[in-house]
């Protein structure tokens, strides 16, 4: 049994973090209009903001997906680390910025069926390789394939895993709390 442990890191601003962290900040609050509880605690380590946020960064710009297939990732992979965290702060990108069906990201985040064949063999394949840690079958490279991907594909929902590894194993440990603007769609895994 995992028992959960108070971590004592404060919450960074623009004015009291590192050059780099600050202006990540500051980059994140000018497109965002604010800065995730997440940012502020990661900020604690320049290494970790700067290396998620440069691969988020990148992932949404080079990946390959459309925004509305990046969020089926993200929270794919954020259900199956059950991040409750990520589980809100996805959901609510993907009802207000991306553009996911609601019906899509309410099935994701209940483990029911997706209506959409493509989005459900994404879901279910970026779930594999995060559950299985990089090992899936030949099946599910293969039904992966079948429903529309490539090969290169694969390497994309590698990054994804990669980044949503960061962000879930932080927010597991240090209990991120759920910003204000994203409690709307708050998860409690089931």
């Amino acid at each position: 049994m995992n028992i959960k442990r108070t971590m004592n890191l404060e919450s960074k601003t623009i004015e009291n973090t590192d050059a780099i962290s600050s202006q990540i900040l500051k980059t994140t609050k000018k497109k965002l209009g604010l800065i995730p509880n997440m940012y502020s605690v990661m900020a604690n380590n320049t290494a970790l903001l700067d290396g998620y946020v440069s691969a988020y960064n990148s992932f949404r710009a080079n990946a390959g997906f459309s925004p509305q297939e990046q969020e089926v990732i993200f929270l794919s992979i954020a259900f199956e680390n059950e991040c409750e965290y990520c589980m809100a702060a996805h959901s609510f990108v993907g009802d207000n910025m991306t553009q996911v069906p609601i019906e899509v990201t309410n099935a994701i985040r209940n483990n029911s069926e997706i209506p959409d064949q493509k989005l459900k063999a994404l879901s279910i394949f970026s779930r594999a390789i995060t559950s299985k840690r990089g090992l899936p079958t030949a099946s599910d490279i293969d039904n992966f394939l079948n429903a529309g991907y490539n090969e290169t594909h694969i390497l994309g929902v590698i990054a994804g895993v990669g980044i949503k590894t960061m962000s879930n194993y932080f927010n597991h440990i240090f209990n991120t709390p759920v910003d204000d603007a994203f409690k709307s769609r708050i998860w409690n895994k089931k």
